[in-house]
């Protein structure tokens, strides 16, 4: 019993004394294992990670987005890229090698499939946001169903708004961050200039 506990202490003391400035370290060998830590946490995560998260595990004094552009200076003839979506940072394939990724893992059945309806309503939802029902139609020139609202809704791309200044105040539809990392969009800033045509 009294082993076991000296086992678990220095893992405890470990944890609680991470070592974010690794000022014994000659700057060139701390700045090389900040980017190791980093790349280590994106590699680890499923879904972007933001600054703040990125910050804790390197020293106060050092650039987040400076190490990032070093990262991504050395991934720049690997398959894969360090890329900046819905607030954070994420790795992902580059898009050249996607159809050989999708044949080798057999990933087909994991993309997003939208039919041509679905795909217009959610870009009316990204341009127009918030939008509710009632502008929908006046979009669509007809109602949009609410089992396709629905679909989007479980895919995680649109959630409720703020109540329209409506009567009745309906719900109204936004784009979620999974939209953002899906359209591989930083922010809404991003989205495509709309070509109207003079007709």
């Amino acid at each position: 019993m009294t082993t076991a506990t000296k086992k678990r202490k220095p893992a405890d003391e470990g944890k609680a004394f991470f070592d974010r400035e690794l000022a014994d370290l000659p700057q060139d060998l701390r700045w090389r294992q900040w980017m190791g830590r980093i790349e280590a946490v994106l590699f680890a995560s499923a879904s972007p990670v933001g600054r703040e998260d990125l910050a804790r595990v390197v020293g106060q004094g050092a650039s987040v987005e400076m190490l990032i552009e070093d990262i991504q200076g050395e991934l720049m003839g690997r398959p894969y890229e360090l890329a900046q979506t819905a607030g954070g940072w994420m790795f992902r394939t580059k898009t050249q090698f996607a159809d050989a990724v999708e044949v080798a893992a057999d990933l087909g059945d994991q993309t997003l499939a939208f039919t041509e309806m679905e795909m217009g309503v959610l870009c009316a939802i990204a341009y127009h946001q918030p939008i509710d029902r009632a502008g929908l139609k006046d979009v669509f020139g007809k109602d949009v169903s609410r089992d396709l609202l629905a679909r989007l809704r479980y895919k995680d791309l649109i959630a409720s708004g703020p109540r329209a200044p409506r009567a009745g105040a309906p719900h109204t539809f936004v784009t979620t961050e999974t939209f953002l990392t899906t359209f591989d969009l930083p922010t809404l800033r991003d989205l495509p200039e709309l070509e109207l045509s003079d007709s």
